[in-house]
């Protein structure tokens, strides 16, 4: 095996911290010694050992000489764990490959120099972008501290998200709507609107055979709306439920506190409630990533704000017709080259259904 077969590795290890680790990063790390792999681990928790030290502890022989190959650069400082740099020299690994640096400014670069003043050989930005790419969430979050907005949407192969009487359960097959679940153990948060909220009366939950955590459930709803005896409401003791509002009806507000949401106020918008003010909120509440379940005239708002990184088209081999709605509503655009564009990142089948990513160029 070659070094970018022991980094693949350290990637896929990686991805097993996926929902349990936010808001710090997936990182995974493979030790190898003599062409042959001797201890490998990832970071599994929030405030659980790190993937470095994971990997040391695993090792089923002495790791003096041998090389670390670890995605994410080893942190410098003591935070809910100690050092990984600190754990790397006192193994007696001589070499560490690093898929990227941490953009965290209390790490981005610093581990890797500990390293090298301590006559560790080290080597930066081997599958970098892969690397990059894992934790896209985090990156963002540490520097802006504004959550990772993902919108997701399953639509007809002619772009419509319901029949014209509103029905929409199910658009794609059992497939499909396992990622969505997946989606939703692995992002912090779920966004809709109170129109969603009203029609389809969702749990808004995460329901997968294996362990998996709900995301904090966030309603928009500008003139509170939400029915006390909706899903959402009726759970909120379960499940973390905010209502972000710009109503100060505090007899309502008093009823949904009362059920066990979290009821905060965020200024009147153009469309509804403002989304960037929404966004520096969340963040400020430690939710580093949304994902955006919304109808048409939501995901139209998020695009108009600016606040949507991802979209995640489902795209199901079906035709409606019609006048129904489609995932974006909205006055809709004059030129062409008014229209917001997408790069697609991967494209995957799901059963009978296409799944297409695409990160938003603003």
């Amino acid at each position: 095996m070659e070094d970018k077969e022991f980094m693949q590795r350290a990637i896929m290890l990686a991805k097993l911290g996926a929902g349990f680790v936010n808001p710090n990063p997936m990182v995974g790390a493979v030790i190898v010694k003599n062409g042959k792999i001797i201890g490998e681990g990832y970071h599994r928790k929030y405030g659980d050992l790190h993937a470095e030290r994971n990997a040391l502890g695993d090792c089923s022989e002495f790791p003096e000489g041998a090389t670390m190959y670890v995605t994410l650069e080893p942190c410098c400082h003591y935070g809910k764990t100690p050092p990984c740099t600190e754990a790397i020299i006192e193994s007696g690994i001589t070499r560490v490959v690093i898929g990227t640096l941490d953009v965290n400014p209390v790490v981005a670069g610093k581990g890797a120099k500990i390293l090298m003043e301590y006559g560790i050989k080290v080597e930066v930005g081997l599958l970098e972008k892969e690397c990059k790419k894992l934790n896209r969430v985090f990156n963002k979050y540490m520097v802006s501290k504004r959550p990772y907005v993902v919108m997701k949407y399953a639509m007809t192969a002619d772009g419509k998200i319901a029949t014209v009487t509103g029905e929409s359960k199910w658009i794609t097959g059992d497939e499909a709507r396992e990622n969505v679940h997946r989606l939703r153990k692995n992002l912090s948060g779920i966004m809709v609107g109170v129109s969603t909220v009203i029609m389809d009366d969702p749990g808004l939950d995460c329901r997968l055979e294996e362990p998996a955590k709900n995301p904090v459930r966030i309603i928009c709803d500008s003139h509170l709306r939400t029915p006390l005896t909706s899903k959402v409401v009726k759970t909120a003791d379960e499940i973390e439920t905010i209502i972000a509002t710009s109503s100060c009806d505090k007899k309502k507000v008093a009823e949904y506190k009362k059920n066990g949401c979290k009821v905060i106020n965020i200024p009147q918008a153009e469309n509804g409630i403002d989304l960037n003010i929404l966004m520096e909120r969340l963040g400020e509440m430690g939710i580093d990533s949304v994902l955006l379940e919304g109808g048409g005239t939501l995901n139209y708002s998020a695009l108009e704000s600016k606040i949507v990184d991802e979209i995640h088209v489902h795209m199901a081999p079906k035709i409606f017709g019609g006048n129904s709605k489609s995932p974006v509503e909205g006055l809709g655009i004059e030129n062409i080259n008014d229209a917001i564009r997408l790069n697609p990142i991967e494209t995957v089948w799901a059963g009978e259904d296409l799944i297409i990513e695409n990160e938003v160029i603003y």
